[in-house]
């Protein structure tokens, strides 16, 4: 897909290379608009961009994944300084601000690309999603929700989505966004 290189809210390059010691993390919450707009402005966060991941065709366009042929998620794209906001952070933000439990879709928005996901680089941010899944899950089993069904896995293929979608809500301020948390806190002391 044809997108362009800079994010139209901080300026920097959506694609690669990146500085030198970023990291990246990709993440699912339902529709890409919103999620994107909870990290763009963060202090750490180099760039982000929306995307396409966790599916079984190759390049895929937004009108496919709405198929749900394709197995894509809609997914956020975060490139992010360690030495300024750590993992642990990103995914506290993650759990917060959606609703991790509900199967293939966020809110009235259904089908296969709305499912939560965390799609990690490396083995290391893996296994901190996974510890970060059960710490979260201990917490909403105390407060009587079911349990967290997010996809968690290593993905090596991120799509772009198209231009239009990047950045959408600073582009759009009035449109929709259908993210939401559950308003349960993620676990501030380590896990």
């Amino acid at each position: 897909m044809g997108t362009d290189n800079i994010h139209y809210v901080n300026k920097t390059n959506m694609k690669p290379p990146f500085p030198t010691g970023y990291k990246q993390i990709v993440f699912g919450m339902g529709c890409f608009w919103g999620a994107e707009k909870c990290f763009w402005d963060l202090e750490g966060v180099y760039t982000t961009a929306v995307g396409y991941t966790a599916g079984h065709t190759t390049d895929p366009g937004y009108q496919e994944v709405c198929s749900g042929l394709t197995g894509h998620n809609e997914v956020v794209l975060v490139v992010y300084d360690e030495k300024k906001i750590t993992l642990n952070q990103l995914l506290a933000i993650f759990w917060q601000s959606h609703n991790p439990t509900q199967g293939m879709r966020q809110g009235n928005d259904r089908g296969t690309q709305y499912r939560s996901g965390i799609y990690t680089e490396d083995d290391e941010q893996l296994q901190s999603a996974i510890e970060s899944q059960k710490a979260y899950q201990s917490i909403l089993h105390q407060n009587k929700h079911p349990d967290i069904t997010t996809e968690i896995k290593k993905v090596d293929t991120f799509y772009y989505a198209e231009d239009y979608h990047q950045q959408y809500l600073a582009k759009n301020p009035n449109g929709y966004c259908g993210l939401g948390g559950i308003g349960l806190d993620f676990p501030s002391k380590a896990y």
